[in-house]
């Protein structure tokens, strides 16, 4: 059983008292949220931020953002460790480059349906008793919404699944 990730009955110290090769306290500020079974946690994160800041930012939060503190902590270390240049930032802008490539396949494929929409209605209005002119057009504005099974209908971009990119195949929230 495991208590501010220490197990009971052994004195096995955290993953960042074991890195900084010291004796770990009973109140040490790191044990709860860099257990000794998760050593590249605290590694990448003292790596691109320091132990002595880590512990500050530790000690000056009240304890019920501390594990939050070290979350973004952590993402924001393995992502520096991957791009040092831009850390977090790249991986957002890779993102939303993502979402602009996939915005824009979507309007392409939605401007195809509707062209293919119009050369279809082109050649149904040649035969006898079909609608106006007017009428065609107006529903081909409505084409997309009208005529697309509702599972093809276009999804909202925040809806956008998930493409590989190089580099970003692994989480950045732990190794």
């Amino acid at each position: 059983m495991k208590e501010n990730g220490r197990k009971h009955g052994a004195l096995s110290p955290c993953a960042a008292c074991k890195l900084l090769r010291r004796r770990c306290a009973p109140d040490c500020v790191f044990a709860p949220y860099f257990p000794a079974d998760e050593p590249q946690k605290f590694a990448s994160v003292h790596k691109v931020f320091g132990a002595s800041n880590v512990n500050k930012m530790l000690q000056e939060l009240p304890e019920h953002q501390r594990s939050d503190a070290v979350s973004s902590m952590v993402y924001e270390a393995n992502a520096r460790v991957r791009d040092p240049v831009y850390g977090c930032v790249g991986a957002i802008s890779s993102l939303q480059r993502q979402i602009d490539s996939l915005q824009n396949q979507l309007a392409l494929a939605q401007a195809e349906v509707v062209h293919m929409r119009m050369r279809q209605f082109g050649s149904t209005s040649s035969n006898p008793g079909t609608n106006s002119a007017d009428e065609n057009i107006a529903s081909v504005a409505d084409a997309p919404s009208k005529f697309m099974p509702s599972h093809h209908q276009p999804k909202s971009f925040f809806c956008v699944d998930m493409v590989d990119q190089p580099n970003m195949s692994e989480s950045l929230w732990s190794y």
